[in-house]
């Protein structure tokens, strides 16, 4: 949607998906840098804009998206009808900014489909039960597509951007990075939430809990592109992809936007780590890989990850503390990077992290943090080699081949 001539691609590929005998819906976001250019528009008029003024000011960028993919449907001679968030009753909670929905009423949705017409709904946006207009913070459209894809119980959510799929890492930072046919909810969301930028990690979670069926695909390449699958995700899902496949690994995420925060000298008594983690908990900030050391002479140091933007909040936050808990003194490191490996099959095939950690150590990478769940491994590096670990990884668990061909060491 970064043009008029885009929005009329779209356009031309939604009347075509039409006149296949398919009812559609069609869920838009704002046109390209339009948020960021209202975002600066409210910057130039307040230091501290409420979030309930920068919702009502960015809902607006959806708007005119609708507006304007309706008009150009209609000159194609589509019969179409947009529709707002609170038009199509998205309500959310009151949380400005991240706003979680609550319930749809597609009703209005569906009469529409009845008539023929082709709906277009606005992304990004709802409404709280005072009718206060929210947004679902950034990425929030493909949150939008999928909430409305499981009201109307679509048969899938096709989801168009510029790239024509998800791949085992960013092709940007590692060449052989190759397109996945098929992946499920449960990896998806795990490389979503740890840097994977294809598709916002809540609106995985979304179709994992309402079983949505997601392709991602290209906007201007024609091809078959990604399913994310919510019948792949579980223990079933990760015996099919190690079992017949042998894809051990799935793919490699990296998020820069990390900070190491260490604090030092805590005292090792019962309940220390929640008083620390209480204030931080209480202000929103989101703590990620946490490692404490062994206790030595009664005290014990404490790292953990913010996102970088937390960071200063962090540390006034911790010093705000620091009388009361004891503990030596705060340290931050914004330097530093998150890398995961993500699969499935890592449930069963024992011998990953090992493989993980040798080869990191022979590509001369410090691993600052260590953090592990069944079916990912994510590591603390220094942001320069951030890159170098990525492609590190993808070499070492082949993902530029097709599963079936990797060897399991």
């Amino acid at each position: 949607m970064g043009s008029i001539e885009r929005i009329q691609h779209v356009a031309r590929k939604v009347a075509a998906t039409a006149r296949a005998g398919n009812q559609v819906v069609v869920v838009v976001s704002a046109m390209s840098g339009e948020t960021d250019r209202l975002l600066k528009l409210a910057g130039q008029i307040s230091q501290r804009p409420r979030d309930r003024e920068i919702d009502v000011l960015l809902a607006t960028g959806e708007q005119v998206a609708i507006a304007l993919l309706a008009l150009a449907l209609r000159e194609l001679g589509e019969e179409c009808r947009s529709f707002l968030g609170h038009q199509v009753n998205i309500v959310t909670d009151s949380v400005h900014g991240s706003a979680r929905i609550r319930t749809i009423d597609a009703s209005p949705v569906q009469d529409c489909l009845a008539r023929g017409e082709v709906v277009v709904v606005a992304g990004f946006q709802g409404a709280d039960q005072n009718g206060n207009i929210t947004t679902l913070g950034r990425g929030g459209s493909d949150l939008s597509a999928v909430a409305m894809a499981a009201a109307v119980q679509a048969d899938a959510c096709e989801i168009y951007s510029d790239v024509d799929g998800i791949y085992t890492t960013d092709p940007n930072v590692c060449p052989k990075a190759r397109r996945i046919d098929r992946i499920s909810c449960e990896e998806m969301l795990e490389l979503a939430s740890l840097g994977a930028k294809v598709l916002q990690a809540r609106s995985v979670e979304f179709a994992l809990k309402y079983k949505v069926a997601i392709c991602c695909k290209s906007t201007f390449v024609d091809g078959p592109g990604s399913w994310v699958l919510p019948e792949l995700d579980g223990e079933q899902g990760g015996e099919m992809l190690a079992g017949l496949e042998g894809a051990v690994v799935t793919g490699v995420a990296c998020d820069k936007n990390t900070a190491r925060v260490s604090v030092t000298r805590m005292p090792d008594r019962p309940s220390a780590a929640a008083e620390l983690f209480a204030p931080l908990a209480a202000d929103a900030v989101n703590v990620d890989v946490i490692v404490q050391t062994a206790p030595q002479d009664g005290f014990c140091d404490l790292s953990f990850t913010v996102p970088k933007v937390s960071a200063r909040r962090t540390v006034e936050l911790l010093e705000m503390r620091r009388h009361s808990l004891g503990f030596g003194e705060v340290r931050v490191d914004d330097q530093v990077a998150k890398v995961s490996i993500v699969g499935a099959g890592m449930r069963s095939q024992p011998g990953v992290a090992l493989q993980c950690f040798q080869a990191l150590g022979q590509a001369g990478i410090n691993l600052q943090l260590i953090s592990t769940s069944e079916i990912k491994i994510s590591v603390v590096v220094p942001e320069h080699m951030a890159d170098l670990a990525v492609r590190v990884l993808h070499d070492a668990f082949e993902l530029d081949k097709p599963a079936g061909d990797r060897s399991l060491r």
